[in-house]
């Protein structure tokens, strides 16, 4: 409560003792502010009771109490300094001891180390470590899906990983900031760039292993400009599909693709066939007439080598051999031809027989036919 000092009494309002336990007393009547120093004298006394060995009532003749725990207060801070100072690299880090906020050229190696701490700081960043980044639908930095623009103006819904770790942790603590980000922004802008200038069915059948290539090397190139001191291992692409508004629309042309390649492996199946018969055919043609040939050519050889027989004979007996190919001649005519045998002596007596030629002619055919049977 406020003090009021109005003459007339009346001390505290709302009465009672005042705020160090009693009324303050004025010898002159009525009531007055406290004794200060008395205040802060108690106080003192306070803290020398709450210290190691304290206890004292503050007196002048007790100042040995406050002396003998500078000792421990002085090993509890050293004790603070050296916990600060031993630091501890492990096998997956190394040690980057800054100065005054520079760095020290030396990168200390897994293992107990110190630092002269505060003028000293340490930096341990993970250099064995893959660290991997997932970019797509709610991860993407636009917030949404990530949907990407193809060269043949479709869109893909693309999600995909990279795969990191520290090259120069020099470089990748004090070049560039937010390292993670960085990483992720980079690698959406050059997947969006790759994308970009690769057919919509070609970036999600086969040409998915050479953009994933393409982004991996450009994006290495893009963190090598900034200083980054980042390597980056690989870069997967886990999803390339169509966005789920068109997905029923892609589907009708999905399958209108895989109808019209149905037609085309029947068209190619039926002119297979085709040309296997048109093959077999000519084949076929062409072993006739190489037989023809070989016939013709041994009738020929034959027929030669038969007038050169006859001829051989000719010379020896040109008569007997004129005479025998006349007559062979001539049977060979006459059997092809319809012959009327007649007797000289029906002539003598001057009767000329009619002969029938025609009904003979026909009946030729019939009689040669019995005579074979």
């Amino acid at each position: 409560m406020p003090w009021s000092n109005q003459s007339g009494g009346g001390g505290w309002k709302g009465g009672g003792n005042g705020p160090w336990g009693q009324p303050p007393r004025n010898p002159k009547g009525g009531n007055e502010p406290p004794d200060l120093e008395d205040l802060l004298r108690r106080g003192q006394d306070k803290i020398r009771q709450m210290m190691p060995g304290g206890g004292g009532s503050g007196r002048p003749g007790e100042p040995a109490s406050m002396l003998a725990a500078l000792p421990l207060v002085a090993l509890v801070v050293f004790g603070f300094w050296l916990y600060e100072s031993i630091y501890v690299v492990q096998p997956d880090e190394v040690g980057i001891e800054l100065r005054f906020g520079k760095v020290k050229p030396e990168i200390n190696e897994p293992g107990v180390h110190f630092a002269l701490w505060p003028i000293e700081t340490v930096e341990k960043p993970t250099l064995l470590r893959e660290n991997q980044e997932i970019i797509g639908g709610t991860s993407s930095i636009s917030g949404g899906d990530s949907i990407m623009l193809s060269a043949d103006q479709n869109l893909v819904n693309v999600e995909f990983s990279v795969l990191w770790r520290i090259a120069d942790p020099v470089k990748f603590l004090f070049k560039v900031d937010d390292q993670p980000n960085l990483v992720r922004v980079v690698s959406e802008s050059v997947m969006r760039e790759v994308v970009g200038r690769t057919r919509a069915d070609e970036f999600r059948t086969t040409g998915r292993e050479a953009a994933q290539a393409a982004v991996r090397a450009k994006v290495q190139e893009t963190l090598d400009a900034y200083n980054a001191g980042i390597t980056v291992t690989a870069v997967n692409v886990t999803k390339a599909e169509p966005p789920a508004q068109v997905m029923d629309a892609f589907g009708e042309v999905q399958r209108a693709q895989q109808d019209q390649d149905k037609f085309k492996q029947d068209a190619q199946a039926y002119a297979n066939k085709r040309q296997g018969d048109a093959r077999g055919e000519a084949s076929q043609i062409r072993e006739a007439a190489l037989g023809y040939r070989d016939q013709v050519i041994a009738d020929a050889t034959g027929a030669a080598q038969r007038f050169n027989s006859v001829y051989e004979q000719y010379v020896k007996a040109p008569e007997i051999t004129r005479e025998r190919i006349y007559i062979e001649t001539m049977q060979d005519i006459l059997s092809r031809t319809d012959k009327v045998l007649l007797d000289s002596n029906a002539a003598n007596g001057g009767v000329l027989p009619y002969l029938p030629l025609p009904d003979i002619k026909r009946s030729a055919p019939a009689t040669t036919t019995e005579g074979g049977q």
